[in-house]
């Protein structure tokens, strides 16, 4: 395989899935990042009882509005959560990494998925959850952006650029 590490686009049409299953790695790698972040933040902002209060909100997204009920199942509300959370997260990264998986900076890789992870907090909180899911309106605007710009966007830019290195290294060991 011919991989370039100053190219910016795939070399090679087998490059494209490579990249597609690296972003499910990477997404969920960032979405386990992410999902700890705001667990911690919930607790460090409205107690420690809050703590699976990310994972009910999520979970909600299958199981309707009654997860959120302190009542209802955590066991299930977590499991649903999840569930929900990590096929997101796999998604959100192959189609990053089918979109920007050509890229080789590290620096370029991690800017644009910050950048994806800062446009999937518009999109996700501004345009789907008010429509579909407003219990999302009741998170914190500031934790929020944080977790996906930071916590899974850059994540998931370090993640795939470190794949991408890796790749480069066994295709090519000494050479660069």
């Amino acid at each position: 395989m011919a991989v370039l590490s100053h190219s910016h686009i795939p070399v090679t049409r087998t490059e494209v899935p490579w990249a597609i299953r690296q972003g499910v790695v990477a997404g969920v790698a960032a979405g386990v990042v992410f999902a700890a972040f705001e667990m911690v933040m919930s607790a460090i902002m409205m107690g420690l009882p809050a703590f699976w209060m990310p994972l009910r909100m999520i979970g909600a997204i299958a199981l309707g509005p009654p997860a959120l009920e302190s009542g209802y199942s955590l066991v299930a509300a977590g499991v649903a959560g999840l569930a929900v959370h990590v096929a997101l997260a796999a998604i959100y990264g192959a189609v990053f990494a089918a979109v920007a998986g050509g890229l080789r900076s590290g620096p370029t890789m991690i800017g644009a998925a910050s950048a994806y992870g800062f446009a999937l907090w518009l999109l996700n909180f501004y345009v789907i959850a008010p429509a579909a899911f407003p219990w999302f309106g009741d998170a914190n605007p500031m934790v929020q952006f944080i977790a996906h710009t930071v916590f899974f966007g850059s994540v998931l830019g370090f993640a795939l650029w470190r794949s991408h290195e890796r790749l480069l290294d066994r295709a090519a060991p000494g050479i660069l």
